[in-house]
């Protein structure tokens, strides 16, 4: 078995996703090319899953580096493992598709692994990545997620993606589409904010329990997140003193432990930095393993606190962090 095949996870769709993934998000002030040139990095690192989504705002620069890596032999198509993710104004059924087509225009591919809802609660369709009414309020819509389901599965038919999942859902959400009449394909995955300050163990144990793997982004903390979604004086948890200890018992960073910390836990991992040395550094997780005590230690940190809570929606009937998990 390959490198890449040893350190991946079978979806329950007999896909294979690699358990560590290169984030690709970027605020406002980051240039669209440096995460390009980051992309490249990732991958001559070694990272084969690489996440993005339509809501980025930087799929032809992420899928530039793609195909310049598999054309100068780097990578074949078939070893990346592309996600990318249906945005809330596609929330029609009739859209869905557009969406991943509007991705894969940008990407210049012929298809994604895997297609994720990128969120549960919709948006009015159109142009705007955030549509807002003329007081400024975000205009917000009611749909069925079984309906959007459907639609998602439409799209793995079609070839246009090999699997599909979700994203940001809490268990009740999940069981709407597990229980779904007629369902074709269960969801392969959850992405959802998970650190160790939310280690997310109820959600997790719920996931392992339906053959869903559990995807964390996040996984570092958040400073630089979106604004007006990131709450303010977030706690930066790489300066954690128990994270730093055992960082040092290991002559490993806290990032390098954080990120070990999840997939020993069978957590698949997005792990996020534009820095070619901390690019580097994420990706040597390895070669290592913590210790029972120290896995216990990490557990105790959790403070169910999220850095991400986008509360412009939370009167949406679809709201996932009203619920514990």
């Amino acid at each position: 078995m390959d490198f890449n095949q040893s350190h991946s996870v079978k979806l329950n769709d007999g896909h294979f996703m690699p358990v560590l993934g290169f984030g690709t998000y970027a605020s406002d002030d980051v240039p669209k090319s440096k995460v390009g040139e980051a992309t490249k990095i990732a991958i001559d690192v070694g990272f084969r899953h690489i996440d993005a989504a339509y809501f980025y705002q930087n799929e032809e620069e992420v899928g530039k580096a793609i195909r310049e890596k598999i054309a100068d032999g780097t990578v074949k198509r078939e070893d990346i493992f592309y996600t990318t993710k249906l945005w809330t104004t596609f929330f029609r059924p009739e859209l869905v598709q557009q969406g991943l087509e509007r991705s894969l225009k940008k990407l210049q591919l012929d298809y994604v692994d895997l297609f994720i809802i990128h969120v549960p609660f919709a948006m009015k369709p159109g142009e705007e990545l955030l549509p807002k009414d003329a007081n400024g309020q975000i205009i917000l819509e009611t749909v069925d997620i079984c309906d959007i389901w459907e639609a998602m599965e439409k799209c793995k038919d079609a070839g246009l993606t090999k699997s599909i999942g979700v994203s940001n859902f809490n268990h009740k959400l999940l069981e709407l589409i597990l229980n779904k009449q007629g369902l074709k394909y269960k969801p392969v995955c959850n992405q959802v904010e998970c650190h160790v300050y939310l280690n997310q163990s109820k959600l997790l144990t719920f996931c392992k329990s339906k053959d869903i793997v559990l995807v964390a982004y996040s996984a570092l903390g958040s400073q630089r997140i979106c604004g007006t979604w990131l709450k303010e004086n977030s706690p930066i948890l790489l300066d954690d003193p128990v994270l730093g200890e055992i960082a040092r018992k290991y002559n490993r960073t806290p990032a390098q432990v954080a990120l070990r910390y999840q997939l020993q836990r069978g957590i698949v991992v997005l792990a996020k930095s534009f820095k070619k040395e901390r690019i580097k550094e994420n990706f040597q997780v390895f070669d290592f393993q913590l210790t029972p005590e120290d896995m216990k230690t990490i557990d105790s940190l959790n403070r169910d606190f999220r850095y991400t809570e986008p509360a412009h929606f939370k009167d949406h009937p679809n709201y996932p962090f009203h619920e514990e998990y």
